[in-house]
């Protein structure tokens, strides 16, 4: 026993955690085999006379894990282009330029202290940051990335969207309440005020769009948008969009409508007294949001992932079963020869450059031309990859111009956030119904 703590002493922390992980990930797996082994079949048939309930897990477990790199995605966009509006560099040191460094900023908020108040309610406390970002995510579920790529194609989907989506007022009221802090508190009731306000606006502004559409199913609403362009909703509801486009900002709290987390008035508002991964839980859920209402308007008035018009029908018709053996010979000989094949230009055309450092440059031209191809064959033959292309092309220019109007616009006033909703928005809300149902009405007839 001496000896081996006498080794176990020796040992770099990477060694322990090797001599540790490796052996569990060996037990595990063979319990794993062994519990397939002898209840597999019965596991099998279980899930195949469920096979609703699986599906409906499967995309709730993939929609939560896609929701964190979402919002790592959007932060360092925000950095970035906020720096290159302000004539900054930006993030240029964690990562191929800086790419890393909103992953370190998630990783930061986990290693701070989690702490709650003295007076604070503690389960309220600790509810709230998971009731916004539950809001959030829930909505992802009836999003149509692609053909046939969707959590739920519910027939009420725009209807399950606003009702779950409108919960995460819930969670910051319950922060804000919950603080026991005067700054929180204000910040939780403009948030209830804001958004209660504006989700009427957002509400009205797309039922003119349901009319013309006579479906409330998000997937049916992007395939009556398909063909030419002109065909999308944002040229027979101009003026739906611009209502949808506005309140929508407000309801993600995004800049100029930041009344809830006002920093020159209200400190932080609802997340003041939030420190460590309960306050990453709001940070991440207005990231969330931001990608989420981007995707809607895309949904709902750009056609989703169609494309802007028709293209040409193209296949390209490949097996790699039917190869056999040459599959095999060709994943083996065709990366070290065009490997060779980029490297031989850099090396034979600079003296002064060794070959190892042709060879790298090599690899990594392969590579990306390779990979280039394989997308290329994979746009053309897969309807599901063109449109999730064409679908998050689409909703990350609309993230693009939320950071835009971040560094450009002022922060409003709160009187002026009010009134601009009741005053303004609301009646050309009813403008916008009431014409889309009348001209419905004259042509119809």
């Amino acid at each position: 026993m001496m000896a081996v703590s006498r080794a176990w002493g020796r040992l770099t922390v990477p060694g322990k955690v090797v001599f540790t992980v490796v052996p569990l990930l060996a037990v595990l797996t063979a319990g794993l085999i062994t519990v397939i082994a002898i209840f597999g079949g019965p596991i099998v048939d279980v899930l195949a006379a469920n096979l609703g309930i699986v599906r409906f897990v499967a995309a709730a477990t993939i929609i939560l894990l896609i929701t964190i790199p979402i919002a790592f995605l959007n932060i360092y966009l925000e950095m970035k282009v906020i720096a290159l509006m302000n004539l900054r560099v930006g993030p240029d040191r964690v990562g191929p330029w800086g790419s890393l460094l909103s992953v370190v900023h998630g990783l930061k908020v986990l290693m701070k202290e989690d702490f709650t108040p003295t007076r604070a309610d503690p389960i309220v406390f600790t509810w709230a940051p998971v009731v916004t970002y539950g809001a959030a995510v829930m909505t992802v579920l009836v999003l149509p990335f692609a053909p046939g790529l969707y959590g739920q194609d519910f027939n009420i989907g725009l209807l399950y969207f606003f009702a779950v989506g409108g919960l995460g007022v819930v969670g910051l009221l319950m922060g804000g309440w919950a603080s026991f802090n005067k700054y929180s508190l204000l910040g939780g009731l403009r948030s209830a005020a804001q958004i209660i306000s504006y989700e009427i606006p957002l509400t009205l502004s797309v039922v003119g769009l349901l009319i013309l559409a006579g479906t409330m199913s998000l997937n049916t609403i992007v395939q009556q948008q398909s063909g030419w362009f002109t065909d999308w909703y944002v040229f027979r509801q101009p003026l739906g969009f611009l209502i949808f486009f506005i309140a929508a900002t407000a309801e993600a709290n995004r800049t100029p409508f930041d009344l809830t987390e006002a920093d020159s008035e209200i400190v932080a508002g609802f997340a003041t007294e939030y420190s460590g991964m309960r306050f990453g839980f709001f940070f991440f859920a207005e990231y969330v949001n931001m990608f989420i209402l981007s995707a809607l308007a895309v949904v709902l008035f750009f056609g989703g992932w169609n494309a802007p018009f028709p293209f040409p029908e193209l296949s390209i018709s490949l097996d790699p079963g039917g190869l056999g053996l040459q599959l095999l010979f060709l994943l083996l000989l065709v990366p070290p020869l065009g490997t060779l094949i980029f490297a031989a230009p850099f090396y034979l055309l600079r003296s002064s450059m060794r070959w190892w450092v042709a060879l790298i440059i090599g690899f990594l031209l392969f590579n990306v031309v390779a990979g280039g191809l394989v997308f290329a064959w994979a746009y053309v033959s897969f309807d599901w990859v063109a449109g999730l292309v064409w679908f998050l092309g689409k909703t990350f220019a609309f993230v693009f111009v939320f950071v835009w109007m971040r560094g450009t616009l002022p922060r409003v006033r709160i009187d002026q956030l009010m009134g601009f909703a009741w005053k303004w928005l609301l009646p050309a809300a009813l403008l916008n119904l009431f014409v889309t149902a009348a001209a419905v009405v004259v042509i119809g007839s």
